[in-house]
């Protein structure tokens, strides 16, 4: 435990050292790490969550690719395509910036649902098929999306399969006034992305100990209390006056996966229910569809998520 603290807070003071404002998300993006889960962050443009992305990955030492999404844009554009060689008499497989560690899906939201399901395979199971034949992704593949709210132009919503596959939906808001000054000093002589290089972002964890870190996490105590309370919590979702679909079984899964990580990178050897109520906003609040009536009411998931979890009592 004293090794996953002290590379978590390596991570943390590095990231948090470019990107003002953000220590929340960065922490639930460690947690997203250590279980290897996808992360989606939403904000309006300009709030920094492509720099926080690419200042993430370069802490981590992954391979990275970026994918710009755009309303023309096409699975094969993601995944590869199958070329044939004359000079070989045989097909090539070409492949895609899928093919990589750490994958920047910048603007997910920008793209058909045809193109934006390319990516379910790789998710969920780490694996591409092309043509009838599946090729494996590395162990480290990690899915990081930016995405516009809704409501802004030029924006398509996310198949709900596609959103259960993420782990986190985590909000990216204004900086304080006082970060918001930081950020100008560090990074107000230039209009361009920051050069990451001149701020000495540097790798802080090495592949190795990332995989060694997860078998850690995996092997956390998960008392019968706790698993009893994930599963009451996701259980009543679908029970609630508000939402037209509740939560996956999957949610719960990835709840106490999360758990796990996050009593990890706090220092201890297992979970207790502050650790679920501390992620049951952002690893649910994309799973579950509100009702018409909810809508009307000005209601929003985040309301009805923690009237969820104020209803159901904590182990103690």
């Amino acid at each position: 435990m004293e090794s996953i603290v002290e590379i978590a807070d390596r991570l943390r003071a590095q990231n948090a050292r470019v990107v003002m404002g953000m220590e929340g998300v960065i922490e639930l993006m460690l947690v997203a790490l250590l279980c290897e889960g996808h992360v989606i962050l939403e904000g309006v443009p300009g709030t920094g969550k492509t720099l926080l992305a690419r200042c993430f990955s370069r802490s981590l030492d992954l391979e990275y690719r970026r994918v710009q999404f755009t309303p023309d844009l096409m699975p094969a554009d993601i995944l590869g395509t199958n070329i044939f060689n004359f000079q070989k008499n045989e097909f090539i497989l070409q492949r895609g910036p899928i093919f990589t560690e750490f994958l920047l899906a910048d603007e997910i939201n920008r793209t058909p649902p045809k193109t934006q399901a390319a990516l379910l395979e790789a998710m969920q199971e780490r694996t591409v098929t092309l043509d009838g034949t599946g090729y494996a992704l590395s162990p480290m593949f990690l899915v990081v999306a930016t995405q516009n709210p809704i409501e802004q132009e030029g924006t398509y919503p996310l198949p709900e399969a596609q959103l259960d596959r993420f782990l986190f939906k985590l909000h990216v808001g204004f900086p304080s006034e006082e970060q918001e000054k930081a950020m100008v000093t560090l990074h107000g002589h230039q209009t361009a992305m920051p050069d990451l290089d001149r701020l000495d972002v540097r790798p802080q964890v090495k592949r190795e100990e990332i995989l060694a870190m997860r078998q850690a996490v995996a092997s956390l105590h998960l008392s019968d209390e706790m698993v009893s309370y994930i599963v009451a919590l996701v259980r009543a979702t679908r029970t609630h006056a508000g939402l037209l679909h509740g939560a996956s079984p999957r949610s719960a899964n990835m709840l106490a996966t999360a758990a796990r990580a996050f009593a990890a990178i706090s220092g201890r050897a297992y979970a207790i229910p502050d650790d679920v109520k501390a992620l049951f906003l952002p690893a649910l609040r994309h799973r579950v569809v509100m009702t018409p009536t909810a809508h009307i009411e000005g209601s929003d998931t985040d309301a009805i998520l923690r009237q969820v979890l104020a209803s159901i009592p904590a182990p103690r």
